[in-house]
Parts: C-alpha cells; structure tokens; sequence
C-alpha cells in the first residue's frame, strides 16, 4: 500500500505529534515520540512496536533508512510520507533524519523486574533534567546494571529529550517507576544493599564494599538526596573532590559510581 503524503501543516495528524511533545497529550494517548535511525532501530530490535512512522526522504542521512520503514510496516505500523516543510515541524532534534514513530508507552513496577543472581541496580530519586535522565539511561547501560528504578519521578520517562539523550537505550534497559517507600520496601524485602551518593556522606566511595546485591542511589542535580533515602541507606558516600566545586552533574556522578563498583566486582 502506497503511504499517504501529507504537506500541509495545517494537517491534524502534524498537528497532534507537535502536541505529543508535551506531558498531557502523550499520557492521554498513552504514546510517545521517537525521532532518528538508531532510536527507532533499536526500539524495533527490542520488540517495541510503533503505531506510525512518519518519514520525509528530504532529510534522509543514510542508506538504511527504506529497509526500516519496511521492518516497521511488518510489524504492523502505518507509514506517513511527510513533506519536507511538514516533517520539519515536528521533529525535536535541530537535524531532522527524516524518521518519526509514535510508540506505545509502558509501565513497570519494581516487582515486575527479572534480577540476576548477584543483583545491581540504580536508583533515582526526582532527577530534573530529561538529559540527564537519559545519559544516566545510557551509563547504567554500559555498566550492565540489571535495571533503573526511577522513584517519584519529576522527569517524565517519555520526554522526547529522555529518548534522545539515551540513544534508543530506553527500549534496552529495563526501567521501573515507583514511590520512594515502594523502592525501599522492595529493596529491603530482596535483601539488596543500598549506597546513597552525598557530599555529606561519611566515607569515600573508593572506601566502601560497592560488591554483591547492591542498589546505587542518587538524588537530584538540585536538592540530593530526600532525608528518607539518606537515612535508609545502609551506606552514604561521597566523591573525593579536589576543585572548588563541591558537587558534579548527577548523570556525571552516577557514572563515577557506578564504574566503581564495576571495578570492584571485575577485581573480586
């Protein structure tokens, strides 16, 4: 079937992915965006299945992108040729690939998570930032952690910013949303260690036990950590800084932290 071509930006499917930018319209319609080759790629390759995949071959960068579209329509997703003009005002990114897909969003609780037999997790408490949310994405990723637990949540996980800074990481890392007493409760019940991140803490990461059933914890960029975390913990620790600064990014700090027990767990 050819796809339909639609032009006008006046058009009501252009207007409602403009409107699936923000918050209110992707939890109404239970979908969210997802723009460029490689996220769409890897969104496909982890079973997601998008509803639509809007395409615009002007903004085209590859070769790749017709064997896509295809892997796409089989699995049950309508194609939307898009003008040039029209494809640039929906997508989010400053150089549109020419590549749009409306995905079904999910949700999962901290139960619903498979964990290894040594199990490492990160926890997330209130992050802001939807960049942010989205390298910590990539960095839990790279450092094989079993899943992220996102507890109370200001950064909705569906922010196209989310989707774009994690790289498609999103549909591979496993991600639970749950209240703070809710990720505590599970953390306790399996037995899992928890280390809370702090300028405050009263040891130096490189000086704690970061081995064995762990759940890294880190707080928001603005406020750290919520007293609840930092008094449930069973340790607090903090990043040895030599500058004047007395704190890093979240997304930078999470990394230190977690290539540290990383390197724990390879030297064991």
């Amino acid at each position: 079937m050819t796809p339909e071509i639609i032009t006008s930006l006046q058009n009501p499917r252009v207007k409602n992915l403009v409107k699936l930018r923000d918050r209110g319209p992707r939890d109404e319609q239970g979908v969210f965006l997802v723009e460029g080759y490689r996220a769409i790629q890897r969104a496909l390759e982890k079973g997601a299945r998008p509803r639509e995949v809007y395409f615009a071959r002007e903004w085209f960068l590859g070769e790749n992108e017709d064997e896509l579209l295809a892997t796409a329509a089989a699995c049950g997703a309508e194609l939307v040729q898009l003008g040039r003009e029209a494809f640039a005002k929906v997508a989010y990114r400053d150089r549109p690939e020419g590549l749009l897909a409306v995905v079904e969003q999910w949700r999962a609780s901290p139960g619903d998570l498979k964990l290894s037999p040594v199990p490492f997790l990160l926890v997330v408490e209130a992050i802001e930032k939807p960049g942010n949310l989205g390298t910590i994405l990539r960095s839990a990723d790279a450092a094989g952690v079993d899943a992220v637990i996102v507890c109370d949540p200001v950064t909705d996980l569906f922010n196209p910013n989310v989707v774009r800074s994690s790289t498609g990481v999103l549909f591979a890392m496993p991600v639970a949303l749950a209240t703070t007493e809710e990720v505590i409760a599970f953390l306790r019940e399996k037995s899992i260690r928890t280390a809370a991140t702090t300028p405050a803490g009263d040891r130096e990461l490189y000086d704690v036990d970061l081995r064995g059933p762990l759940a890294i914890v880190m707080g928001s960029e603005q406020f750290g950590l919520s007293r609840r975390w930092l008094e449930a913990c069973e340790a607090r620790v903090r990043i040895p800084m030599a500058g004047q600064a007395d704190s890093l990014n979240v997304a930078m700090a999470t990394i230190v932290a977690l290539f540290e027990s990383v390197r724990q767990r390879r030297s064991s």
